[in-house]
């Protein structure tokens, strides 16, 4: 049988493929390494440029090092996390192995869009036209949701955003950090309820009246430049 430095340096794609994991596990924790193995398994299929970049063998143990490393340091475990990269991986034109940065940055915005969640500029825009639309619906669970993790997302930024009077950049922030904690609730496999009505957020004075609400809402509208209407 071929070591892996005569494979590589032969470029013998089929001893290659023998040397990787021939399944593709469940959705599960992984070791580092066993998530290198998965990965550059994929990656091969897809960038054949991949076999010239490799010499030999201690490149190879270089770049799984590496590769390792960025997994552990930015919470890449789980195949469905190597799967969603991928998925994105596959939409490149070049041929050339990324960097770890990279594909992590594409494991994320995949792992967003295979939950049919938006991106951080997405949900922003999202809380924005709701706050333009929030007067012509009765209660929020009576708007048109595009799933049940958009209503808890952008509810809970519209509220943060009419009690903590927050900027832009506060908005663009809590978003990121609600999309982050989103995500992890779907990864794990937790069921995302439907829309429930929400009790009203504690203050510490009476409850605005309503023509209070709406200039507070009018209020919203100037700061963020949004129009009345659709």
């Amino acid at each position: 049988m071929k070591t892996l430095q005569q494979a590589i340096h032969e470029r013998d794609s089929g001893a290659l493929q023998s040397m990787m994991p021939a399944d593709n596990p469940p959705v599960s924790s992984l070791d580092a390494v066993d998530l290198f193995n998965e990965l550059f398994r994929q990656l091969r299929a897809v960038m054949p440029a991949i076999d010239a970049t490799i010499s030999d063998q201690a490149q190879l143990n270089e770049l799984r090092r590496q590769w390792t490393q960025a997994f552990r340091e930015n919470g890449i475990r789980t195949i469905a996390q190597i799967n969603a990269g991928m998925a994105m991986a596959r939409q490149q034109e070049k041929p050339f192995l990324p960097s770890p940065g990279q594909f992590i940055a594409w494991c994320k915005v995949g792992a967003l869009k295979q939950a049919g969640l938006p991106d951080d500029e997405g949900l922003v825009t999202m809380v924005l036209v709701y706050a333009r639309k929030r007067s012509q619906y009765e209660t929020a669970e009576s708007y048109s949701w595009t799933s049940h993790a958009a209503y808890w997302m952008v509810t809970r930024l519209y509220d943060g955003m009419r009690s903590g009077n927050w900027s832009v950049l506060e908005l663009r922030r809590e978003a990121r950090r609600e999309l982050n904690l989103m995500a992890r609730r779907i990864e794990v496999g937790e069921i995302i309820p439907a829309p429930v009505a929400q009790l009203p957020l504690s203050t510490s004075g009476p409850p605005l009246s309503k023509e209070k609400g709406l200039d507070k809402i009018a209020e919203i509208r100037k700061k963020f430049n949004l129009r009345q209407g659709n």
